[in-house]
């Protein structure tokens, strides 16, 4: 898995501009499903077809993090508002990736004591990003206002540790993938929803269930771990403890029924787990369980250090152990 992994923590794909991340699952997926299509927001759905009637909806959001252009003055410089929950401390003196060129983002400030001042009071309002344009009628050539950025970063390995932006969420897309490679003959029909901007308020998940009626969902995201200095001290996930199974976010409260047969099938098949009650955020699952009538839905979590930043942290073991957890799910009936 951790060439895709790579691939698709690599790909460019802010909120709204999904599609080259699409494209890399579509190719990865060829030949592992029986059908697909595209719903009116952007959303990828594809499924492999079982016998017993029941469907299954596991969900991985495709969007990142980013940032978007909203000014450029007249040096050329660049304005930028965010797109999701993007801390500006994670920006400075990094690259960010827009379509056409790659800029460093930096805080302003004419004398070396007031660019201090900005540095511990950090904004979108004193950080600009630099193209090397040398006007602005060059920079709106490359970059128009409008153009979406996500962070420069590359992956690697550490160990068994992988490091990549974007592992939130692509590392639950990767996860999906894997699940309907493995899975042979399902007995329930296995749904993937990669859906589109979630990052901006669960957008894509809203309608992403709609149309194909599910009977249960089961969102793949990131989650925070506490195991780094001076982490959330009322939070208990760390790496290399198995995948978290959530009870709550401050979004949703998980299916109680969903949550005590994942709960029994990693004891019974001796798949590490850990316990998930996040004090902040949430999932697809918010907006999965309040679609049609509702359907019942919960998530499995990969324990991340450092979301959000250009060097997320998962565990390699942590992720295969989700795929084992997902599989036996799958396999067991709704």
């Amino acid at each position: 898995m951790i060439d895709l992994i790579k691939e698709l923590t690599e790909a460019y794909g802010p909120s709204g501009r999904e599609e080259e991340v699409h494209s890399l699952l579509l190719r990865e997926l060829e030949g592992h499903i029986d059908g697909y299509k595209f719903d009116n927001v952007g959303n990828l759905l594809v499924w492999k077809s079982g016998s017993s009637g029941k469907k299954i909806l596991l969900d991985a959001h495709a969007d990142e993090i980013g940032l978007v252009v909203t000014n450029i003055d007249d040096r050329g410089f660049l304005r930028v508002e965010s797109v999701g929950g993007v801390p500006p401390h994670a920006y400075v003196g990094h690259r960010v990736r827009f379509p056409n060129a790659v800029g460093v983002v930096y805080v302003e400030g004419e004398t070396e004591e007031e660019r201090k001042k900005n540095f511990t009071s950090l904004n979108l309002d004193n950080m600009f990003v630099d193209i090397g344009a040398r006007n602005r009628d060059e920079a709106m050539k490359i970059v128009p206002i409008g153009s979406f950025g996500v962070y420069d970063s590359y992956f690697y390995t550490n160990g068994d540790l992988l490091v990549s932006k974007a592992m939130d969420d692509r590392v639950g897309c990767a996860v999906i993938v894997e699940v309907l490679k493995r899975v042979k003959k399902p007995l329930n029909t296995i749904i993937g929803s990669f859906t589109v901007q979630e990052e901006v308020g669960l957008i894509g998940a809203s309608v992403a269930a709609y149309s194909l009626v599910p009977d249960v969902c089961i969102a793949i995201d990131v989650t925070d771990s506490s195991d780094y200095p001076k982490s959330f001290k009322r939070h208990s996930m760390t790496l290399r403890k198995g995948p978290a199974i959530k009870v709550k976010d401050r979004a949703s409260i998980s299916n109680r029924e969903i949550v005590e047969k994942l709960v029994q099938i990693a004891e019974q098949e001796k798949i590490p787990y850990q316990m998930e009650v996040l004090t902040f955020g949430g999932t697809n699952a918010a907006a999965l369980q309040r679609t049609r009538a509702g359907i019942p839905s919960a998530t499995v979590s990969i324990p991340t250090r450092y979301v959000h930043s250009p060097s997320e942290i998962v565990c390699l073991e942590d992720v295969h152990n989700a795929v084992e957890l997902l599989l036996n799910y799958a396999g067991k009936g709704v």
